[in-house]
């Protein structure tokens, strides 16, 4: 099969880091499917992966945790799902099933989780392997395309709002906005209508697709919003969205940062934090690790009832490269997708 294949950590601006093989198909064990790859997402950890900001467990690896494909083959134990079953599959690869984290719905929390496209293969390749228990059934009313950024993008906002504890009313500023962002802005718009959303990015093209979507302002990282907010969800790899989300948060608001990593050339800006001018006032800070099984399986059926629409722009698999490119550039608005060739 054909894979798009990381063989060493690699900054994006200076070499190509992905490298096409042919390699074998994988065999699924036991409890396992095998899925003919249809599309997946590329999102903003895989270039973390890429760069070195979270490391995959070994060299070589398959990138990809956005994955939609119809199931082709079943190890002996597999019951939940039929062979031709379109499914998905999301950043979980496995988890332990039997620490304190796993039992109570938390396996993002789990130690001995294994990521899905850094420490498992993943789905920029014609075929992968996927655990029974960590895959979803995608709702017919999306194509495969959109469904995949609704595996991650989609369901880590998801997340957000529900640990933001968001209500009809509140206001809601978004920082950054590609695949998640205006995404989050459609489930905001639909399920709490009376709430007012601010969106911060530095992409004309991206501010544009705000107030397409129903943001009543969108604007620079730096630039003052109309008023104070209730809640953001920062999903940007730079500090200075921390800052002044932080600095414009109303009194007992709650800040979600949605990121698995920042980039450290902006450490020296996250030393600035600076107690009475950003964090006083009972303001709150809540990180984001991962989803669980759960937010991806509500997400999906939540979205199908919006319906969400992602904007989606589509990557043969021999072009992986450039959408990992234009997804640091951050020069193209919505969800970028792998097809295949």
């Amino acid at each position: 099969m054909k894979a798009m294949v990381l063989e060493k950590v690699v900054n994006v601006s200076r070499e190509i880091p992905l490298k096409q093989l042919d390699i074998p198909v994988p065999e699924p064990q036991e409890n396992q499917v095998l899925i003919k790859v249809s599309a997946c997402g590329v999102c903003r950890t895989d270039l973390d992966e890429i760069e070195g900001r979270t490391l995959p467990s070994s060299f070589p690896i398959i990138p990809g945790h956005q994955v939609v494909g119809r199931i082709v083959k079943r190890g002996k134990s597999v019951k939940k799902f039929k062979e031709g079953e379109r499914v998905g599959i999301g950043w979980i690869f496995s988890s332990c099933g039997k620490c304190r984290y796993c039992v109570s719905g938390d396996e993002n929390l789990c130690d001995n989780f294994v990521a899905t496209g850094r420490d498992a293969n993943g789905g920029y390749a014609e075929f992968m392997v996927a655990y029974e228990d960590f895959i979803y059934k995608i709702p017919e009313f999306f194509s495969d395309a959109e469904a995949a950024p609704l595996l991650c993008a989609g369901a880590i906002g998801w997340r957000s709002l529900r640990l933001a504890k968001i209500e009809n009313d509140k206001t809601v500023a978004l920082y950054g906005f590609g695949a998640s962002g205006h995404i989050v802005i459609q489930i905001v718009r639909c399920l709490y209508p009376d709430s007012d959303i601010f969106v911060f990015t530095r992409s004309k093209s991206e501010q544009d697709l705000a107030f397409k979507l129903g943001a009543r302002w969108a604007g620079e990282i730096t630039q003052q919003p109309p008023e104070p907010f209730d809640i953001a969800i920062d999903t940007t790899p730079v500090w200075i969205s921390v800052l002044s989300s932080l600095k414009n948060l109303r009194k007992g608001g709650m800040l979600v940062i949605n990121a698995i990593r920042k980039e450290n050339r902006d450490v020296e800006q996250m030393k600035s934090i600076e107690y009475e001018k950003h964090l006083w006032m009972e303001k709150q800070i809540k990180s984001v690790a991962n989803v669980t099984r759960r937010d991806i399986a509500e997400f999906l059926q939540i979205a199908a009832k919006i319906p969400v629409k992602p904007e989606v722009v589509k990557y043969p698999l021999s072009e992986a490269n450039n959408a990992v490119v234009d997804l640091k550039n951050g020069t193209i608005p919505g969800a970028k997708v792998r097809i295949p060739d």
